[in-house]
């Protein structure tokens, strides 16, 4: 194993239901859904017409007006998130006194990059679509920040005066855990010393609502959209539609230990495989995610009956309900029945991309407070997922080692592992 380890020292985070770390963390314990009818737009018309969005007020949250008019909904959340992760970690990054900027890195995921912009741009300069030849003089003067989904991270890179390495993940659904794993790797390789990895989405908007009307992939469960998010339920008719952002301060151990910073959670083990199966479908039998979770344990120097808590990619479709539950079971073996794994979409609905590093922040807080999230809305077990899926309440239990997996269309899975800060591995 490396001797340069990576831990988490700051963790920011916008969500549905509550912008900031700690409304958050207090929307899981609480169990609560911040699911509800679609407001941005009409969405009448469609199937599914719930989501899960994030009631924020740009200014408020600290951007200015120049910032908010250059850059998407999802670069916007990034910088919010960021923002809150670098106070967290009781940084300075503006000074350069804590840090040397030339290994400051920055590694953003995002699946759909600037979709709501982009929407609003093809209207504009289509007439609202009545235009086959387009009008480019009603396009933006940052229109070529909206067609780059890297931009999110040059922003980042730009706010922080990061001169190390910067990337823009785009790997589906997986975006969030890819990101962070890449953050990892560039600690351990020494090619970072300090890295703002995490991943954000804004993905509610018409466009984004027709495709997955199309493959069905979405809930239609419109008349209850607070009780429709329900992974590993026998009555789930699919996923809800999210967004957010979640950015984690990622250390080299003794860096951090120099400064004397809190640290969370040590980011132990990462890996991602390809099924190279299907754009949208999953085997049943959850083999390249199970290869997955046995690299990232074999890096954590983790056995299989030492995971505490598995937070599941857990979307609310059956086929990907069953799936990790085999993976999970092929990995862990007869632990798995005695290891609790919980959805935390079901609260915060499935925001693509950013969901992973959402993901990895609610492990990172699950460690800090011994309390493991609820999946809520989990009232009729689907009987091929019978795992301790921790129902509708939050459970007190002391986690020191937290595995999160991912699945992403394509045939991506990844899964990471989480420790204690204290933890000495096997």
């Amino acid at each position: 194993m490396t001797s340069r380890a990576a831990v988490v020292t700051g963790i920011g985070v916008v969500a549905p239901g509550g912008v900031g770390r700690d409304a958050f963390w207090q929307l899981l314990i609480d169990g609560r859904t911040a699911t509800r009818r679609i407001t941005f737009f009409d969405a009448s018309g469609f199937r599914s017409q719930i989501a899960a969005e994030v009631d924020i007020d740009m200014r408020a949250a600290g951007l200015t007006p120049q910032e908010i008019a250059r850059t998407d909904r999802f670069v916007q959340f990034a910088l919010v998130a960021a923002d809150e992760a670098v106070r967290d970690a009781g940084l300075d990054l503006t000074s350069g006194s804590d840090v040397d900027h030339d290994r400051l890195a920055v590694s953003l995921g995002s699946a759909v990059g600037a979709t709501m912009r982009l929407e609003d741009e093809y209207v504009d300069v289509s007439d609202g679509g009545r235009q086959w030849l387009v009008d480019p003089a009603y396009g933006s003067n940052f229109l070529d920040r909206v067609l780059i989904p890297s931009s999110g991270a040059a922003e980042l890179a730009a706010r922080y005066h990061a001169h190390g390495p910067a990337s823009l993940m785009s790997t589906g659904c997986t975006s969030g855990i890819d990101a962070v794993g890449y953050g990892l790797q560039l600690i351990e390789e020494g090619s970072a010393d300090v890295v703002v990895a995490g991943a954000s989405d804004a993905p509610i908007s018409p466009i984004s609502v027709a495709c997955f009307d199309a493959i069905r992939a979405t809930s239609s469960r419109n008349t209850s959209p607070e009780t429709a998010s329900r992974p590993f339920d026998a009555t789930r008719d699919g996923f809800v539609m999210g967004e957010g952002s979640a950015v984690l301060i990622l250390e080299e151990e003794a860096h951090a230990r120099a400064r004397g910073a809190r640290v969370y959670a040590r980011v132990s083990g990462f890996a991602n495989r390809s099924n190279a199966f299907h754009m949208t479908g999953l085997r049943p039998d959850g083999l390249e995610m199970s290869v997955a979770i046995d690299e990232a344990m074999r890096q954590s120097g983790v056995g299989p009956d030492e995971v505490d808590y598995v937070n599941a990619h857990g979307s609310g479709t059956k086929q990907n309900d069953r799936h990790e539950t085999a993976a999970v079971k092929r990995s862990l073996g007869e632990h798995a029945y005695d290891t609790p794994m919980s959805s935390i979409k079901s609260m915060v609905g499935h925001s693509l991309g950013a969901i992973g590093s959402i993901e990895v922040a609610a492990c990172a807080l699950a460690i800090r407070y011994g309390v493991v999230p609820p999946t809520a809305n989990l009232e009729n077990p689907d009987p091929d997922c019978d795992l301790d899926y921790v129902p509708k309440i939050a459970r007190d239990l002391p986690v020191d080692v937290a595995l999160s997996v991912g699945s992403g269309f394509g045939g991506f899975q990844s899964a990471i592992v989480l420790t204690g800060p204290d933890r000495v591995p096997r």
